[in-house]
């Protein structure tokens, strides 16, 4: 009996150990998935057309790993590949290097990826001159619309890089960047980018779509093997060679017209743009698109309000309600992600709105330089429900739309001004009256 309890203990101790060992096993899972509070601590799930773009693709790749993110690479129509398990997401970003994918596998389609970001999830989609039907769709939702002609390639024989066979100005050199720091870092992009595959235009009703790197006037979109019999659909700057979106839930997405523009060989390529003296001993491709990551995986340009605090003049604690003319005081904090750690924000152009059907006061919030902002105004003479609002965009920063509810009252009857100032001519006439009328009154009885 006793050999046989020795037993049972044992083999309940062997499988507490074995969950014990499950449950460390996830700890890395859980420690590098995503948290508003380290926005960069993200898993990121990779679709390939074929394995070999892991390794020639592999300068971008090390790139992200070096900076802490998980990378997972699958091929895109893998049976078993899927965003989502009982209702929650396993990845917080998707990279899609799949150009001429016709159906993904297991549970992911369009339907799916719109979902993911949705839900606040960041996207890279880098198409081809072959792109297929389903990634043109999905860019299409985005708010980007790819040359019709599968054919079709942006052509620029001004803007052409300069190479030992001139060919048929297909590659081209790029250097029409988008002007934002955040976007695209603080320090210049010196050299052109090469570029070689289809162009988009941007949906113009879609105000959240915008082009990160441009063609160049002269370019066109059109099928390089044959002649032209009619004008090109695509021509001059309104060609984007790669897009940011930045949604309204702060999701970003990334869509790019090559995806020989994330090779190791563009990455190392040297690079000189027709007409320019100048021979670059390295494409800008590695620096655009490592900075361009770090804004669409939020390294950059995230951020974040806290400590939304009210109350009047004097005071420390937010009342529950405040009376018409109160003085108050208002301030919140907002911080900045560096990729590291959160970093307080400094601008001068962040406001606070007293509103209630519509802004009864607006004013622009004072800094400290140390991420705290902070005003004082006076409660407008109306009553009713009002609301501080913060409502903050700015390109490239991720959308703060704070807001909080607070009652104003009238005066009670009891606490009007004894004697108002406005009404002393009143006050004096009245009284005047009454001396007139008792001086009218002795007069008439006291006279002979």
């Amino acid at each position: 009996m006793a050999n046989k309890v020795k037993r049972g203990v044992a083999v309940l101790l062997v499988a507490m150990s074995k969950l014990i060992f499950v449950f460390l096993a996830f700890i890395p899972l859980l420690c590098t998935s995503f948290s508003p509070e380290r926005p960069s601590d993200r898993r990121v799930l990779v679709l390939l057309d074929d394995f070999a773009v892991k390794s020639s693709h592999s300068l971008f790749f090390n790139s992200l790993k070096s900076r802490g993110f998980d990378l997972h690479f699958h091929l895109a129509d893998d049976p078993k590949i899927a965003l989502q398990r009982y209702g929650q997401y396993l990845y917080d970003a998707l990279i899609l290097f799949s150009p001429t994918i016709e159906r993904f596998g297991g549970s992911v389609d369009a339907a799916a990826i719109l979902d993911f970001v949705d839900s606040g999830h960041d996207l890279i989609v880098a198409a081809d001159s072959n792109a297929s039907d389903l990634i043109r769709e999905i860019a299409t939702e985005c708010g980007v619309d790819f040359d019709e002609d599968p054919a079709s390639m942006v052509v620029d024989h001004s803007g052409y890089a300069v190479s030992a066979t001139e060919g048929d100005h297909t590659l081209i050199a790029s250097d029409d960047f988008i002007k934002s720091d955040v976007i695209l870092g603080s320090k210049k992009i010196e050299a052109p980018v090469l570029f070689q595959g289809i162009g988009h235009s941007l949906n113009p009703t879609n105000s959240l779509v915008l082009k990160a790197l441009s063609a160049s006037p002269s370019a066109f979109s059109a099928n390089p093997k044959s002649k032209l019999t009619s004008p090109p659909s695509l021509t001059g700057s309104s060609i984007s060679l790669v897009s940011v979106i930045q949604a309204r839930n702060n999701a970003r997405i990334l869509i790019s017209g090559s995806l020989s523009m994330f090779s190791n060989r563009f990455f190392r390529s040297g690079v000189q743009k027709a007409g320019s003296p100048t021979k670059h001993e390295k494409s800008g491709n590695e620096q655009f698109f490592t900075e361009l990551s770090k804004w669409v995986f939020h390294e950059r340009g995230h951020l974040k309000a806290v400590h939304m605090q009210h109350h009047k003049v004097g005071e420390a604690n937010e009342p529950a309600i405040y009376r018409i003319n109160d003085d108050l005081e208002f301030s919140v904090e907002i911080f900045e992600w560096s990729g590291t750690s959160w970093e307080p924000y400094v601008a001068d152009d962040v406001q606070v709105q007293f509103y209630m059907m519509s802004p009864y006061v607006l004013k622009t919030l004072s800094t400290n330089g140390k991420g705290r902002y902070f005003t004082s105004f006076k409660v407008p003479d109306v009553y009713g429900v009002f609301q501080f609002k913060v409502e903050y965009e700015k390109l490239g920063y991720t959308t703060l739309s704070l807001s909080k509810q607070i009652p104003v009252r009238p005066f009670r009857h009891n606490e009007y001004e004894r004697f108002i100032p406005a009404a002393y001519p009143y006050y004096g006439a009245a009284f005047s009256m009454m001396a007139g009328f008792f001086i009218l009154t002795a007069v008439h009885l006291y006279s002979k």
